[in-house]
């Protein structure tokens, strides 16, 4: 077997292995439109707790800043006395 051969059966592996790979790949997503009602529910859930996530990190956020505020009117207090 010479070196052209050899590449051209490397290529020939790889295009097969595509190959399969591609319609394994479709079959899944087939699979997967069947679970569209499971998958809106799902959803809806998850971005109700992103939006709750949202209002607690907003919330941390203010609690931080008004902890640093405090602390910088504690500070010059200090320096005025």
């Amino acid at each position: 077997m010479g070196p052209y051969e050899m590449v051209l059966g490397i290529v020939l592996i790889v295009m097969v292995g595509s190959v399969l790979k591609a319609r394994a790949g479709g079959s899944r997503l087939r699979d997967r439109a069947g679970e569209a009602p499971h998958a809106a529910d799902e959803n809806s859930r998850l971005k109700s707790e992103v939006r709750a996530l949202h209002e607690r990190i907003a919330v941390l956020e203010r609690i931080t800043v008004e902890k640093e505020n405090s602390l910088e009117r504690e500070i010059e207090k200090l320096r005025d006395r």
